[in-house]
């Protein structure tokens, strides 16, 4: 009951808090990455996709990031699993 009236008054977690946050941290791995906050989002888009055909995961809690040293960037990603989907690979 109290998360129906939080999310009437628009105090569930997608407020503009949050999405500035989001946009801040796009921006700020843009800037070490050199690669732009659409290319970021498309990715994290795009692997959602992937990993939902094997599991359920948490997208809210989703983090991806690219980390770069002199020599190598990385992927780093911390996806939040729920539960694994049955019957999704050939003999289950």
């Amino acid at each position: 009951m109290f998360d129906l009236i939080n999310k009437m008054f628009g105090k569930e977690g997608t407020g503009s808090k949050d999405i500035a946050k989001e946009r801040l941290r796009l921006v700020l791995v843009h800037d070490r990455v050199n690669v732009s906050p659409q290319f970021m989002e498309v990715l994290k888009e795009d692997m959602i996709k992937v990993i939902s055909n094997y599991m359920e995961i948490n997208e809210r809690d989703m983090e991806i990031n690219l980390t770069h040293t002199n020599t190598q960037v990385a992927l780093v990603a911390n996806i939040p699993v729920n539960r694994m989907k049955r019957g999704t690979i050939a003999g289950e």
